[in-house]
C-alpha cells in the first residue's frame, strides 16, 4: 500500500489525526499536487490550530507554487501559533522566510 492510501485509511478511521493529516499534506506537496496539499493543510489547521509545522510547510508549498501573498499570510498565522505555543525555533524560521519573501 502506498503512503497516501495508508494515510487516507488512518484518516478514514480518525479524521482528526493531526500527524496523519500533516503526513498526507506533505505527500501531496512532495508530488507537486499543490491544491490537494493545501486542502489537507487547511483541514489540519482547522482542527489543530497549534500544529505549528503545518503553517510553515503550507507556506513553503505556496511559495514554491509562486503564491507569495498567500504564503506571507500563512506565515503570519504560523508566527502567531508559534508565539502561543512558545515554539521559538519555528517562530524564527517563519520570520526568516517571511523576510526572504519580502
Amino acid at each position: 500500500m502506498d503512503r497516501i492510501a495508508a494515510l487516507n485509511e488512518i484518516l478514514a478511521q480518525n479524521p482528526n489525526d493531526a500527524f496523519a493529516r500533516y503526513g498526507l499534506a506533505m505527500e501531496y506537496s512532495n508530488q507537486g499536487d499543490v491544491d490537494r496539499s493545501l486542502a489537507e493543510f487547511s483541514a489540519l489547521l482547522k482542527v489543530s490550530p497549534d500544529y505549528t509545522a503545518g503553517y510553515f510547510m503550507a507556506a513553503q508549498t505556496m511559495a514554491r507554487a509562486n503564491r507569495i501573498e498567500e504564503a506571507k499570510t500563512m506565515l503570519a498565522s504560523g508566527i502567531e501559533s508559534a508565539r502561543r505555543t512558545g515554539n521559538l525555533h519555528a517562530q524564527s524560521e517563519m520570520e526568516a522566510m517571511l523576510g526572504e519573501l519580502g
